[in-house]
């Protein structure tokens, strides 16, 4: 990407710390795995965004004049023969489009420095830990300088509030990246799909870890660094545990199969549900079933525009499921109700215990206020009738064009004495991810089908 767009970016963000002000952004640290190993380095999300630098190690310091100065790695030749080749800080304005770089070694040495006469300090609040430590021993160097004439910031301001609001917003270059990294997921599930099919059809032994392994192969194969999250694949009755984890778990012939799977190309996530027949053919009632979720789904997609509220999606999913839930048997009208009763005391909850959307973006939960900030003040109370706690609410957010979310439906059905037995153990979620556009939104991630007939054909093939 043009090193003019982090320039922008940088810009944007300068001109909202106020006179004097001045931000500070580390990336992540590199986290050990185990002994001498470490995790595969990630870089942080509002580091990259700034500067678009995949290093570790690194800090970045904005002013509000707009100045911007990376810390990082110096050139090692020996340290690069074992970790590979480092940019420096000779080589970063240049590569960078930063007005100065200068080692990390000198970041103690330069920070206060840096920090002398400005009037406010920003930086993310609770993501890094330690850091409030460090800036602490900082200020401490600048107001040791006091009797010189120095200036001591006096305010500490989170940055995570601008930088969140800048994110929330997609600009071209993030849909594009998002875009492919859909197609990329898509393709994944469509080959473990398949994949799962053939080997049922040639008497094959068939475990979770298969289809994970068929889905890493297909992020890596066209460029992704690496799944946006741990993917999950499971067969039957792990699919009503929501956050499962692929495991050596056996796909019998005549189960559901529940993969949430999606891979991050250059630092963007993609996220998509798919449940489907093992070998490749709903009995019915999996039919049933998943007919309802993806409903559900349809009228959150329909409720998905600009100047909707955010929890809008949801609840046309929530009235959707609990009718369906109603007239299936799931619920039993005798206990529950009336369709706006159920809604009402949250019956669904039984089966349906999760949001219908969250942001995506960066991160696959991506930053970025769940709270209409023009309408934060306007607070009302209501009690939970599951927990009985009295809870404040806040308008939701209003949907513009170029925010990202997803749209995940679900129902996962545990025995029970008051279900029908041909439902139970079986768990359905339908997840894509979509874009708020000037009169609806796009679904990036349909090249994997969603219809029922569609995925039996695919599966077919």
């Amino acid at each position: 990407m043009s090193t003019s767009l982090y320039a922008q970016r940088r810009a944007r963000l300068a001109a909202q710390l106020g006179p004097d002000g001045i931000a500070i952004i580390p990336t992540a640290p590199e986290r050990q795995r185990n002994r001498d190993s470490e995790f595969l380095f990630r870089f942080d999300s509002y580091f990259h965004y700034l500067c678009g630098f995949c290093e570790p190690n690194a800090w970045l310091v904005i002013t509000s004049e707009g100045h911007s100065t990376l810390f990082c790695n110096p050139k090692d030749l020996e340290r690069e023969i074992w970790d590979g080749i480092r940019l420096g800080p000779e080589a970063a304005p240049a590569a960078l489009g930063v007005d100065a770089a200068f080692s990390v070694a000198e970041l103690e040495q330069r920070l206060p420095k840096l920090l002398e006469n400005k009037a406010a300090v920003w930086y993310p609040f609770a993501t890094h830990t330690g850091l409030e430590s460090r800036i602490d021993t900082w200020l401490k160097a600048v107001r040791a300088r006091v009797r010189f004439g120095a200036l001591c910031p006096q305010a500490q301001r989170d940055l995570c509030g601008p930088l969140d609001e800048m994110r929330l917003i997609k600009d071209a270059h993030e849909i594009a990246m998002m875009r492919r990294a859909a197609q990329i997921s898509a393709g994944a599930h469509v080959r473990a799909m398949q994949l799962c099919a053939r080997m049922l059809r040639e008497k094959q032994d068939v475990r979770e870890y298969h289809l994970d392994a068929e889905l890493l192969h297909e992020f890596r194969r066209h460029g992704s660094q690496y799944p946006a999250y741990g993917s999950i694949v499971a067969a039957g009755a792990n699919a009503c545990v929501l956050h499962y984890r692929a495991d050596n778990a056996p796909i019998r012939d005549g189960e559901l199969v529940l993969i949430d799977a999606g891979c991050e190309l250059d630092g963007y996530a993609s996220d998509i549900t798919r449940s489907f027949p093992a070998n490749g053919k709903f009995s019915g009632p999996q039919r049933a079933l998943y007919e309802l979720v993806l409903a559900s789904q349809e009228a959150a997609i329909a409720a998905t525009q600009p100047g909707a509220r955010f929890t809008d999606p949801h609840e046309a999913t929530v009235k959707v499921l609990t009718q369906g839930m109603l007239d299936l048997g799931l619920l039993d009208r005798n206990q529950v109700g009336t369709l706006e009763d159920a809604i009402e005391h949250r019956h669904y909850f039984a089966h349906y215990m999760h949001r219908t959307s969250h942001w995506i973006g960066m991160d696959v939960h991506d930053c970025g206020s769940y709270v209409e900030p023009s309408e934060i003040g306007q607070i009302s109370e209501r009690r939970d009738p599951l927990s009985g706690e009295t809870l404040q609410n806040r308008p939701s957010r209003i949907l513009r064009p170029g925010m990202a979310l997803t749209i995940e439906p679900g129902l996962y059905v545990r025995p029970s004495d008051h279900i029908p037995r041909e439902f139970w153990n079986i768990g359905i979620r339908i997840e894509d991810d979509a874009i708020v556009t000037a009169d609806g939104c796009e679904l990036i991630t349909r090249d994997v089908p969603v219809a029922a007939n569609a995925i039996e054909a695919l599966m077919r093939g």
